[in-house]
């Protein structure tokens, strides 16, 4: 059994940003609900964190159910950046990275 550290460290690191700009864009979408411009990137920035909690928990069983958490890594990855976009590329990366690596990576 080979470990997976680097895929837990960057799917966790991943998730955490993926948590702070989904609020970082709850907050632009308040500032833009209380000017009446909608609330569509509130729902966005809700969906985002919720993606990273995903992203979170593929990190954290990636050590016993190896092929699960990469897909949900990768899937946190994808749908965070179809969610609200620029805010997501850090987190995006770092989970599309780790995801990647537990989906790829074989052992020897």
């Amino acid at each position: 059994m080979i470990k997976r550290t680097a895929e837990f460290t960057l799917g966790l690191i991943g998730g955490v940003f993926g948590i702070f700009f989904g609020l970082l864009s709850l907050l632009f979408g308040g500032v833009s609900a209380a000017f009446g411009m909608g609330n569509e990137v509130l729902w966005l920035g809700f969906s985002a964190i919720l993606f990273s909690i995903l992203g979170i928990i593929g990190a954290s069983i990636v050590k016993h159910k190896t092929k699960m958490a990469g897909w949900f890594m990768t899937i946190a990855a994808v749908c965070g950046v179809i969610s609200i976009s620029a805010f997501y590329i850090i987190p995006g990366a770092l989970l599309l990275v780790g995801g990647l690596m537990a989906l790829i990576r074989k052992e020897r």
